[in-house]
């Protein structure tokens, strides 16, 4: 695989990004019709689509992992309650993050083709956003934003997906995660648990034997797209 390629799905290479001033954002130069479509889609139905969160470096997502393992960020259950990481395994505390945050080189948000999106027009300016469920169901700031995409992403010609969907025992469900489907499929095509384990081996990477002794089923659960994605039938 050419070393331009690897070190775009890894988060290395930042070549293919544009900036999106009105977005505050950085994306796959692929991603920027489509997105700003699918802005002026939630503006005619009322909502104030923004992002974020999009393209993560490597060394960003480092170091959250890295943080999160000494802990100096909370490492949190499947139910948002934080966790003592004194009382539990190695092994335990590496899929207690991987619950919440990915490996770094394993983030799809390296990629530029996603983002997390929300609707400013329904909270004030200095809101803090939290990226959760409860955000996005009932009584929700995002329910009605969130139901308004549910139908956007299922609409014929729809280029958008979201990844985590589904709680299937990896990744928490993150139903703000959108993923630009033509890039990004693309660009999966070409992503290996090979080529994660040689990045992680010359990393300096908290709990990095343990990742690497459990980097098969890390991987099948964590990081592969068919572990985890349900598309909608007309995307």
């Amino acid at each position: 695989m050419p070393s331009s390629m690897t070190q775009l799905l890894l988060g290395l290479d930042e070549c293919n990004l544009v900036e999106l001033p009105a977005l505050q954002c950085r994306v796959d130069r692929a991603l920027v019709a489509p997105l700003s479509a699918l802005q002026q889609r939630a503006a005619a139905a009322g909502f104030e689509l923004r992002v974020a969160s999009s393209y993560r470096s490597f060394e960003r997502q480092r170091l959250i992992w890295n943080n999160k393992a000494l802990g100096l960020r909370p490492v949190l259950d499947s139910d948002g309650v934080p966790l003592d990481l004194t009382q539990m395994s190695e092994h335990a505390v590496v899929m207690a993050i991987l619950r919440w945050s990915a490996l770094p080189g394993a983030s799809r948000h390296h990629w530029g083709t996603d983002i997390d999106v929300y609707d400013a027009s329904r909270v004030a300016p200095d809101y803090q956003l939290q990226l959760t469920v409860a955000e996005t169901q009932g009584d929700g700031p995002f329910a009605e934003f969130h139901r308004w995409l549910n139908d956007e992403l299922q609409a014929p010609g729809c280029e958008f997906f979201r990844p985590y969907a589904e709680d299937r025992g990896g990744i928490a469900p993150e139903p703000w995660h959108l993923s630009y489907a033509p890039r990004a499929d693309e660009l999966s095509q070409h992503y290996s648990e090979t080529l994660l384990r040689e990045q992680l081996q010359v990393t300096d990477l908290q709990l990095k034997n343990t990742v690497l002794e459990n980097l098969g089923d890390i991987y099948s659960r964590f990081v592969s797209i068919d572990a985890h994605s349900t598309r909608q039938p007309n995307c």
